[in-house]
């Protein structure tokens, strides 16, 4: 192992390298010092030039930060991504076709890296068929650029799956908090550990090239064999980067890294708001031992939500990136992907084939399209594209589907008087459409797999019944006709038993969701049930 700085690592990359970046979102674990001085090197000398990216989850603050550095013509010639939302100029660029730019389901690409390190030929799966990511879709294009068909079907044993190609990898970019002299990685500080290993496993395959940043340097042999995430042996080069932050916009958690456990009343207040007022009504889907996911979004609160209720202890919220138990974070809208309070941290690999198999009981997910038969749109919207993330590994392997967002978007604002809601300013632009821009979650196909599906506004509540949507509740304060059907380009069937929404939900005080949760648990496996009330042991 040897020590550089950015810019002699950055020397390094080559014209036409196939580049696999680690990290997660807004800046978990991002090399970002590598990234600045690819930049750098690019804007100075016009090298290196035509450049594949392959980065499972989008990377950036949604300005200049992360892939952003890379949105210049001629840098880059193809990103395969997860999102490309937290870099919008590497979005225009797609959107201008300036660059080939596919975004593949997250845990595809996390999952797809395990299996390059290991030499097999691609990663066979059912995730994304049915939704633009199937190559009868799509395949998952964003440009018009793109050429090559990276997702193909197969049948193999009677049944029809997608069949994702793998990378050659020529450099890896990692992050890491500490390196030894024999360059053996830690990631005590980190807030997630992605897919480090299997990247530079990976990368070390095809005989490329390993950099790892980190924030610090130990002597040999110091440090903990357990705590080593990337062993020295798959390390070429460690760059040093003492001012190193957590995330873009926070220098360092103790409850993001896991080195202790906030109290309840630390977590970030949640001032009440249509964000909340989603974020409240989900939760209360809750129960007592059920293992759910929680996507990035307006349903990030939920994890806040859980903290002011005191319910974390009696609920499994997971994310994508790999964290178990406490909350997730990223309601402010910042740090989505960390978690506080959590019980154990994964490889993202290892979480989405938990997802994948069917391991979550319930899914809280935004939904940002909706159209008559319960089918979502979440990655693309005219020159605006998004990208899926992780939705779709989640919501096709989901027992229940819960999907929040307010009724509409663009500059809505509402007050809430009383426990009711008041619509003071209407959003502009319409949810629940009569078609979608991208297909990300097909209504259908889930009935079709006994999958259910639940739409939480904050002011109507729907699900999915066999002939498409229905409403099944409505807020206090608001009238069915002007506030909910006429801002659809669709009619949906009306429940016989409409009901108002739970006024508890309009107020600011807690709603002592732990109450009402009690006596309401998830079945336990059934030769658990059956063990009854037998005494534990002494």
């Amino acid at each position: 192992m040897r020590i550089v700085t950015a810019d002699v690592a950055a020397s390094l990359v080559r014209d036409g390298d196939t580049l696999l970046i680690g990290g997660s979102g807004s800046g978990h674990a991002v090399p970002e010092a590598l990234l600045a001085a690819v930049e750098r090197r690019f804007l100075e000398s016009g090298q290196p030039r035509q450049l594949t990216t392959v980065h499972p989850v989008g990377l950036g603050d949604k300005a200049d930060l992360g892939a952003a550095h890379l949105a210049h013509k001629g840098l880059l010639k193809r990103v395969v991504c997860g999102a490309l939302v937290d870099s919008p100029r590497l979005g225009e660029m797609a959107a201008g076709n300036d660059v080939e730019a596919y975004t593949l389901p997250q845990g595809v690409l996390s999952q797809l890296t395990r299996e390059m390190a290991a030499g097999r030929p691609g990663l066979i799966t059912h995730v994304g068929l049915h939704t633009f990511v199937d190559p009868r879709l799509g395949g998952g294009r964003q440009s018009r650029t793109c050429q090559e068909d990276l997702v193909s079907v197969i049948e193999l044993a009677g049944r029809e799956w997608l069949f994702y190609k793998p990378f050659a990898a020529d450099v890896a970019f990692l992050r890491g908090t500490t390196a030894d002299e024999d360059g053996n990685i830690s990631m005590e500080q980190e807030a997630v550990f992605g897919e480090m290993l299997s990247m530079a496993q990976a990368t070390r395959r095809n005989r490329g090239l390993v950099v790892v940043q980190v924030k610090r340097i130990a002597r040999r042999g110091t440090l903990p064999g357990k705590l080593v995430k990337i062993p020295g042996m798959l390390v070429d080069l460690v760059v040093v980067e003492p001012n190193q932050m957590q995330t873009y916009h926070t220098a360092e958690d103790p409850a993001y890294s896991g080195e202790l456990r906030i109290p309840l009343d630390d977590f970030p207040p949640f001032p009440l708001s249509d964000r909340k007022i989603v974020a409240r009504r989900c939760a209360m889907e809750l129960r007592t031992g059920a293992v759910c996911n929680v996507g990035a979004g307006i349903c990030t609160g939920i994890g806040q939500v859980g903290a002011e209720e005191d319910i974390l202890d009696r609920i499994v919220l997971t994310n994508e990136q790999g964290l178990i138990g406490g909350a997730p974070a990223g309601a402010g809208g910042y740090d989505a992907g960390a978690a506080r309070n959590y019980w154990a941290m994964v490889d993202q690999p290892y979480q989405f084939d938990f997802y994948d198999g069917g391991g979550i009981d319930i899914a809280f997910l935004s939904a940002a399209e909706i159209d008559p038969q319960g089918s979502v749109n979440v990655s693309r919207f005219g020159d605006r594209i998004v990208g899926p993330g992780g939705f779709i590994n989640i919501s096709q392997n989901t027992k229940t589907m819960v999907f929040g967002g307010t009724f509409t978007t663009g500059g809505l604002k509402v007050a809430c008087p009383d426990g009711r809601l008041k619509i003071l300013r209407e959003g502009s632009h319409r949810k629940f459409v009569q078609h979608l821009q991208q297909l990300c979650y097909n209504g259908p196909f889930a009935r079709q797999h006994g999958l259910t599906a639940l739409f939480v506004t904050e002011r109507a509540v729907l699900r999915t019944v066999p002939e498409g949507l229905e409403v099944i509740e409505i807020a206090p304060g608001v009238e069915l006709e002007g506030d909910i059907l006429a801002q659809m380009d669709f009619r949906p069937k009306i429940s016989g038993q409409l009901r108002r929404m739970d006024a508890r939900l309009f107020r600011p005080e807690p709603m002592n969701l732990k109450d009402d949760m009690a006596g309401q648990a998830w079945p336990k496996h059934p030769r658990v049930a059956a063990l009854g009330s037998v005494p534990a042991p002494l």
